[in-house]
């Protein structure tokens, strides 16, 4: 999912870039309307959970491999304003220390891997909890649904990046068939270790949890008062 420099050309990939920045501003923004210094340490520990993560490799199929992205996972945990600076973070690291997407294209994969799970993937969290129970259970349903369409909606994020300025010579149709067609198979990855990571916080500090808040507040006070 990383792009390298000079897979897509300058004007979509300064474009992108722009995008990345934007976004960072707003979100660091909004962060800081929430109480940052409490939740800035588990904020730590999601950032250098998916980068560790990121590290490891499993295999799809015909030689490809994909890895944990991470974006539903940390606005799961704690939230999409939050997650989206916990994968961002990582990717600079990433880019500038380990060469793992291209510096050139570094707004290009914020926009694929930082927002497009932790925003539109935890806004279909938020919808598939309206309709499942206000449960543990429902979490984690809700969970593994949008940690799967997260993968496949970054993959198409890529696929429309390729459309317009790609400098591949694959047609566009092509590329978007392979690229969704593996990242639904990379995204069942994804929903597996993302549901069994929140269900163990769920399972130990379930306080920690933002997407689960609610949950917590009526187990705590009780439907009666709820």
């Amino acid at each position: 999912m990383h792009i390298p420099d000079g897979f897509v050309d300058a004007p979509v990939s300064l474009a992108a870039g722009a995008i990345a920045i934007g976004g960072v501003a707003i979100a660091l923004r909004q962060a800081g309307k929430d109480d940052l210094a409490a939740r800035a340490p588990m904020t730590g520990l999601v950032a250098a959970f998916i980068f560790a993560a990121q590290m490891v490799n499993f295999p799809v199929a015909s030689g490809t491999s994909g890895h944990l992205l991470g974006g539903l996972l940390a606005a799961v945990l704690v939230g999409p304003w939050l997650g989206s600076l916990a994968v961002t973070t990582v990717l600079v690291v990433q880019c500038l220390l380990f060469a793992d997407g291209g510096v050139s294209a570094l707004g290009l994969n914020v926009v694929n891997m930082a927002f497009i799970p932790t925003f539109i993937g935890y806004g279909l969290f938020v919808l598939v909890r309206r309709v499942v129970p206000a449960t543990r259970a429902g979490v984690l349903a809700a969970t593994a649904v949008a940690a799967l369409a997260s993968v496949a909606l970054a993959s198409l994020g890529f696929t429309i990046e390729y459309a317009l300025g790609g400098n591949g010579a694959a047609p566009v149709g092509a590329v978007a068939v392979a690229m969704v067609a593996v990242h639904v198979v990379i995204g069942i990855g994804e929903a597996v270790i993302t549901t069994l990571t929140v269900g163990a916080v769920l399972a130990s500090r379930p306080d920690l949890v933002h997407g689960a808040r609610d949950v917590e507040r009526r187990r705590l006070v009780g439907p009666a008062t709820a």
